[in-house]
């Protein structure tokens, strides 16, 4: 049995996939899943969808009172530990990256290079501990994969082709894996490179494999700003991560690693 839900929440939409019952070494048939599993999963899933708006509340730049906005304006803020660690997260990467992503772009507090991916693995924690084993979670494009759907079978999930966003530029598929993509396809080019404090055109779009979506997002931010012989030189020393990136040519290049991913 599948549970799906659609949120729109945090300026994109969120995606929820359980699959019931489903996957690793207890593969069940559909009529043994009882009402009570698909009861506490759907309990689940309510919690996830209202813990992204909570995390919304706190942390939104598009909204006036939320913490991070206030704190951004330079008001007096009482301390919020999930504030202060969001900010510790953004600081490891800001070193891991050596400088090429920051909670600051442009000079203005704005940790949402690490919320977005967070949030995910928030749903990710509240799934697992309603009981699911299987799922899929997508935010704004990218993605965090636990277990598999079922028969065997990978997830498989489309990277998009930024110069035409209605295609897929190619397909991976793994499981318990995490896949962020940075680019200009939506919004332009508005990653920053704090280096030089204007947006970087290095790229049109780079997409990491990762094991957790928060850290994995995040540094796909930070390839992106770093540029293609940075960046990818960058993520092929990284372990645990893999690149894929389309230039602005349409010319695609990619970390050693990566092709294991690759469907077709």
């Amino acid at each position: 049995m599948t549970l799906r839900h659609v949120e729109p929440v945090m300026g994109t939409v969120f995606s929820i996939v359980v699959e019931a019952g489903a996957g690793g070494d207890e593969i069940h048939k559909i009529n043994e899943i009882n009402e009570v599993e698909e009861s506490r999963l759907g309990a689940g899933i309510a919690t996830a969808v209202a813990r992204l708006h909570t995390i919304d509340a706190k942390f939104s730049t598009y909204r006036e009172d939320s913490a991070i906005s206030r704190m951004a304006r330079g008001e007096s803020v009482e301390r919020d530990p999930e504030v202060a660690e969001v900010l510790r997260r953004c600081a490891e990467v800001e070193a891991d990256t050596d400088g090429a992503f920051t909670a600051y772009p442009a000079g203005r507090l704005d940790p949402s290079g690490w919320v977005k991916g967070w949030a995910i693995e928030e749903v990710d924690r509240l799934l697992r501990q309603a009981g699911s084993r299987n799922h899929l979670i997508v935010g704004g494009g990218d993605v965090q994969a636990c277990g598999e759907p079922g028969l065997g079978r990978p997830w498989t999930v489309g990277i998009a082709d930024p110069r035409q966003p209605d295609r897929y530029a190619a397909l991976v598929s793994g499981r318990d894996f995490a896949v962020a993509t940075s680019g200009t396809a939506e919004r332009g080019a508005h990653i920053i490179d704090p280096a030089t404090a204007e947006p970087a055109t290095g790229f049109a779009s780079v997409t990491l494999i990762g094991t957790r979506i928060a850290r994995t997002d995040a540094y796909a931010t930070a390839v992106f700003a770093m540029g293609p012989e940075r960046g990818l030189q960058w993520a092929q020393e990284r372990d645990g991560i893999e690149a894929y990136a389309v230039l602005p040519d349409g010319r695609t290049v990619e970390t050693s690693g990566f092709a294991r991913f690759l469907v077709g």
